[in-house]
């Protein structure tokens, strides 16, 4: 077995911790990633350069889920309001799709950045 110096740098479990928070979080309805994105501020002070650029990485990836979410869900609202008119269906439905989409896009980076930090490589 050799030395390989990316497993033991300071910071590396809490950004897999965070990895695996993001991962939960589809179940949890999204409480799981803001435990993350607390656990990764918590500890990114005292992390290497590897899992600080991972923990960076979530936190940013975190922010933009963060600000779609809340764009969709101003979406949402705006198609319930107009749904009295009818147009308001094909508004919703539309900001679902864009939820959804987001929905994936967060999982997939969650998922290749925890394959990269399990391969040390930075973020």
């Amino acid at each position: 077995m050799t030395f390989n110096p990316a497993q033991s740098e300071a910071g590396r479990g809490s950004a897999l911790i965070v990895y695996a928070l993001y991962l939960l979080s589809i179940p949890s309805l999204a409480i799981f990633a803001l435990v993350g994105v607390i656990f990764a501020y918590a500890a990114r002070d005292g992390a290497g350069p590897l899992a600080r650029s991972h923990l960076d990485d979530q936190i940013r990836i975190w922010w933009v889920a963060f600000w779609w979410a809340v764009a969709v869900a101003i979406l949402f609202a705006l198609g319930a309001l107009l749904a009295v008119v009818l147009i308001g269906f094909p508004i919703m439905w539309i900001a679902g799709l864009i939820g959804f989409i987001f929905f994936i896009w967060f999982t997939v980076k969650a998922l290749l950045g925890l394959l990269a930090l399990l391969d040390g490589r930075p973020r």
